[in-house]
């Protein structure tokens, strides 16, 4: 037997441990459609079918291989998980163990994210679409495997556990521009979408003060080929105010502007709730370069050699891991949408005021979240 089919054979018996007996004649699965299982594993149904019928090559095979074992290995951190809540002897012990494992899952989550996206960097999947990206999130937070919410029936008898309406995804509630600088003028970063998740992060379920945000970022980078100084961009007398002109400028209708490349970012977010306000802090987990195709935009520089210099100047975004354009996230605290955390619901909005710092300028900008998709509706009585 050659390493390809013992590869093939492995990764089918992994398979059956979740998705049950595997039937070779109709090359399918008792329990679940193979459509069903590719999106489980981010591929496609055809790549998915070449993995099934053991015609995708043995890299493709490796790599399916490893997303596999961390998705048994994510569901055995769940059974673990309902065995603890299920437990009934000591609830204090129980709840304070429950919380251990879900510390221990979301970085699972987090970790999981980020190799899924440098596998599919290093493979054929290099122009994967955005919704793929995005989606590698979403499963983290629907899906059978992870529930990380804290429930009603876990919060303390006194209800006082104020993050828990805060629970949920939370969309960018509208798009911002950032000029910045490299080694070039030129620059701009406009935000196009963020989908953040967040769940309860208080681990000794006492104050409930804490909540994290496991978020999916999409960015654009535009180059200005007159290569205006930063300053140009922003109100007049002011150091880091920029213009709301500028902000609501469409770039896709000035012929001056290019648009190069998308940033794919994974962030984890950290958030305390201090009476009315709320602080945020944050890091990148992960970042991914896409960029136009060359024929995309060739027309619109002035040579080849420009472009590649542009793209030099790009990919160090990458490589300098930029923290949510901050080096760290330097945001204002965020006024509570309610005074009554009870009374959080969907369409609120959390406003932070940030600062983003590029050369010797500190540029400011606004990133709201609106809470699109609750977790907890019900009021804790």
């Amino acid at each position: 037997m050659n390493n390809q089919t013992e590869l093939h054979k492995t990764f089918i018996s992994k398979l059956e441990i979740y998705y049950g007996p595997f039937s070779p004649e109709n090359n399918r699965f008792q329990s679940t459609s193979n459509s069903k299982i590719a999106r489980d594993l981010f591929y496609s149904d055809s790549q998915f079918s070449r993995l099934i019928n053991n015609t995708a090559s043995e890299g493709e095979l490796q790599r399916a291989l490893a997303n596999v074992e961390r998705l048994l290995k994510v569901n055995s951190l769940q059974q673990k998980i309902d065995k603890i809540q299920n437990s009934r002897s000591h609830p204090g012990m129980a709840l304070w163990k429950k919380w251990a494992f879900i510390g221990v899952a979301t970085g699972i989550i987090a970790l999981m994210a980020l190799f899924l996206l440098r596998s599919m960097q290093e493979g054929q999947q290099r122009t994967m679409p955005s919704t793929s990206r995005y989606e590698m999130l979403k499963w983290s937070f629907e899906n059978n495997y992870i529930r990380p919410y804290i429930t009603l029936k876990e919060l303390p008898e006194d209800c006082y556990f104020p993050c828990y309406k805060y629970q949920g995804r939370w969309e960018l509630d509208k798009e911002y521009k950032i000029p910045f600088f490299r080694e070039r003028n030129g620059f701009h970063y406009v935000a196009k979408q963020a989908t953040m998740y967040a769940t309860c992060s208080d681990k000794t379920a006492t104050s409930g003060e804490l909540f994290e945000g496991y978020e999916y970022q999409k960015h654009e980078i535009w180059y200005d080929i007159r290569e205006f100084p930063i300053d140009s961009f922003l109100v007049k007398g002011s150091k880091t105010a920029v213009r709301p002109a500028y902000n609501e400028a469409v770039l896709e209708e000035d012929p001056n502007f290019v648009k190069l490349a998308y940033v794919h970012t994974f962030f984890k977010t950290a958030f305390h709730l201090d009476s009315t306000s709320i602080q945020r802090t944050g890091k990148t987990i992960g970042r991914d370069i896409e960029f136009l195709p060359e024929n995309a935009v060739i027309s619109q520089l002035e040579s080849k050699e420009l472009l590649n210099e542009l793209k030099t100047e790009i990919n160090a975004i990458a490589r300098n891991r930029l923290e949510d354009f901050s080096k760290p996230v330097m945001c204002n605290p965020a006024t509570a949408p309610k005074e009554d955390f009870n009374l959080i619901e969907e369409g609120d909005i959390l406003s932070f005021d940030c600062q983003f710092s590029t050369g010797r300028f500190l540029v400011g900008y606004t990133k709201n979240y609106v809470l699109e998709d609750q977790y907890i509706n019900n009021y804790c009585r």
